[in-house]
């Protein structure tokens, strides 16, 4: 897989979704969403495209285990964040609210699991991230 590439594919998903969002915020006058709309901006867009450049300039092996989980603890983290948030805020369903904050703290979690592993991965890897190559 290439993560460079699937990062910012999705990075640019949440850039239009987020972007919709405030247009709609703006046009409409309400900034009720403003909170989910940041949130889709900023770990949506801003991080995967930023984790994006990262695979880019420095050379994390193919098979490290810890970009592995990293990837995909970013994508679902994300996704059950903000998704969660939405769900969590607006109420679009009767009757679902354990559900929606569970699916809300679940998202979050997996995102800071993310972090955290890009952390420790910065570490592991840290030959790869110097200015001496």
């Amino acid at each position: 897989m290439d993560r460079t590439r699937f990062f910012v594919q999705v990075a640019a998903i949440y850039a239009l979704i987020g972007a919709f969002m405030g247009s709609h915020m703006a046009g409409g006058g309400g900034l009720q969403l403003s909170a989910i709309h940041a949130h889709i901006l900023v770990v949506g867009w801003l991080s995967l495209f930023a984790f994006a450049i990262f695979y880019r300039v420095f050379s994390i092996p193919k098979d490290s285990k810890l970009a592995t989980v990293h990837v995909w603890s970013s994508f679902f983290g994300v996704l059950g964040l903000t998704a969660g948030m939405w769900l969590y805020y607006t109420r679009p369903f009767e009757g679902l609210e354990t559900f929606s904050l569970i699916f809300f703290i679940v998202g979050g979690t997996v995102l800071l699991i993310a972090f955290a592993v890009f952390a420790v991965m910065v570490f592991v890897h840290s030959k790869a991230i110097s200015e001496n190559g």
